[in-house]
């Protein structure tokens, strides 16, 4: 893959080519961890989403390439477990989750299954929406006015920090398209059944890659990264955050820079990635409770996370849409490296805390508004109540 990504680089080609290749890395590395988990390792040192996701057989030489090379997910992906893709293909996916079982001919003799015809026409209708605001927004606000000569040497910092939030908001909507006609491709053919809810709805987003609300209102950083190309998010903890033995966070990101290819600008995005992470939860571990204690100063800590959050995120990101060496340098110098310096300072700082008496396990001590880690509806394999969607 690092053959063809430079090969593409020399003739300064971007993606297209590239992304069959990238997905078909995720899946093939994806199955072999899990392969080797349920042939190799004993089931009490696996993590029990190790132990969920565990292939105990090795598979056919039909079902590995039907895997990899099927065509709902050879473009863009997503990427998705070999067990609920081996589930889909025997005609078991739906059932299962609505039933707990398996059992019966092809898991058809249970319980009607749902239509996702809803869900594929919410997602279509997305995916047009972000095709007009990318059509139109992208002319307005483009990503190369960042490093212009003369908008960086007259503009103020403000103004200058204002059209990066902006140039990069009109960016995202081109990855919100592709990844929702994606996963609209995949419910159509009746794959992404995700179960039900307690109030009966159905969810059909078992292998969606994106939650645009969700990334829009993010107050955190992890919260955003955790929403944005979702299922290469579950690759990279799946076969390295959860075994690397030291220095998870750090070496988790740089492999997702390799696996993007060689522009420098990958690098220079995920290897910022690091410090900021890092100092967001020191802020989370340290700040966050003392604002928990009314809706008031909750609500400030909300704004305040949210401004922080999307302005680190377009600082993040600038260099991986500019791509190259130069332009980032010109962008991160006009912006005197202000998130560099703030997210090193905090890590540093806040470091030299000590954890506050009678915090919970996540380092953020509980108050009447903060939200219960469980708050949203949990789906479940139930068969009563099942809304038709």
């Amino acid at each position: 893959m690092s053959s063809v990504s430079v090969r593409l680089y020399k003739l300064n080609i971007v993606f297209p080519p590239f992304r069959p290749l990238m997905i078909i890395t995720q899946k093939t590395t994806m199955l072999s961890f899990q392969v080797h988990d349920g042939m190799c390792k004993k089931r009490e040192d696996l993590t029990a989403d190790q132990r969920l996701h565990a292939v105990d057989s090795k598979p056919s030489l039909i079902e590995y390439l039907s895997y990899n090379l099927n065509f709902l997910s050879i473009l863009v992906g997503p990427c998705s477990h070999y067990k609920d893709y081996i589930d889909f293909i025997e005609g078991r996916h739906v059932q299962r989750r609505l039933s707990g079982s398996n059992t019966g001919q092809n898991g058809y003799d249970k319980v009607p299954e749902p239509s996702p015809m809803a869900a594929v026409t919410r997602k279509l209708l997305i995916c047009g929406v972000c095709m007009v605001l990318f059509l139109t927004l992208t002319k307005a606000f483009p990503i190369t006015y960042n490093v212009d000569s003369h908008f960086v040497n007259e503009a103020p910092f403000l103004t200058r920090l204002a059209y990066a939030f902006f140039s990069i908001q009109a960016a995202r909507p081109k990855f919100y398209f592709a990844w929702t006609l994606a996963d609209a491709i995949n419910n159509a053919a009746g794959y992404g059944f995700k179960g039900v809810d307690e109030a009966g709805q159905v969810s059909w987003d078992l292998i969606s890659n994106i939650s645009i609300w969700e990334i829009e209102t993010a107050t955190s950083f992890k919260k955003f990264i955790d929403n944005w190309n979702i299922q290469t998010g579950v690759w990279l903890k799946t076969v390295c955050y959860d075994r690397a033995p030291r220095y998870p966070t750090a070496l988790t990101f740089i492999l997702s820079a390799l696996w993007h290819g060689v522009y420098p600008g990958y690098y220079f995005t995920f290897i910022t990635a690091i410090p900021i992470t890092l100092a967001a939860r020191a802020v989370r571990k340290n700040v966050r409770q003392y604002f928990l204690s009314s809706y008031p100063l909750k609500l400030v800590y909300d704004v305040v996370t949210w401004a922080a959050t999307q302005l680190c995120i377009c600082y993040t990101v600038m260099p991986f849409l500019l791509l190259a060496v130069g332009p980032t340098m010109q962008y991160y110098r006009s912006m005197y490296f202000h998130i560099h310096i703030i997210s090193i300072l905090t890590v540093i700082v806040l470091s030299q805390s000590h954890k506050p008496r009678g915090s919970s396990s996540n380092g953020t001590k509980p108050g009447p508004y903060d939200p219960h880690p469980q708050a949203q509806p949990q789906l479940q394999p139930s068969n009563n109540n099942v809304k038709r969607k």
